[in-house]
């Protein structure tokens, strides 16, 4: 039961269903994301910790960088099975298509110039 109360309320949001669609076949960092979706790093940081309770998302750390993407074959079927459920739904919707094309510019940026920007240095 804590694993279906985690997935929904993971998935309860737009911006949390929005990271999902974008990270499909890829590894972003979290100042790419930040930048994508223009929200505060603290709202991000709420919505990075949900998505990998519900174990939506993985994080690794490189550095002073934390890389999210969508886990491995090792994820439960509930995941597995809301992954594809979400993809399959939402996939051509306007705002991820919108999404994709954003996120074309933002992986022309460095980084490192995002992270630079993002915490005012």
């Amino acid at each position: 039961m804590r694993e279906f109360m985690n997935l929904t309320r993971a998935l309860a949001d737009a911006t949390r269903v929005r990271v999902l669609l974008v990270l499909r076949g890829r590894e972003l960092c979290a100042c790419q994301l930040t930048e994508l979706f223009g929200l505060a790093q603290s709202t991000m940081s709420k919505h990075f910790y949900l998505l990998r309770q519900a174990g939506l998302v993985v994080g690794r750390k490189e550095g002073r960088w934390i890389y999210y993407s969508l886990p491995g074959k090792g994820a439960s079927p509930a995941v597995r099975g809301a992954l594809k459920w979400v993809e399959g739904a939402l996939a051509d919707e306007p705002r991820i298509l919108e999404d994709a094309r954003n996120l074309e510019c933002v992986l022309k940026c460095d980084p490192a110039d995002l992270c630079r920007k993002q915490c005012g240095k």
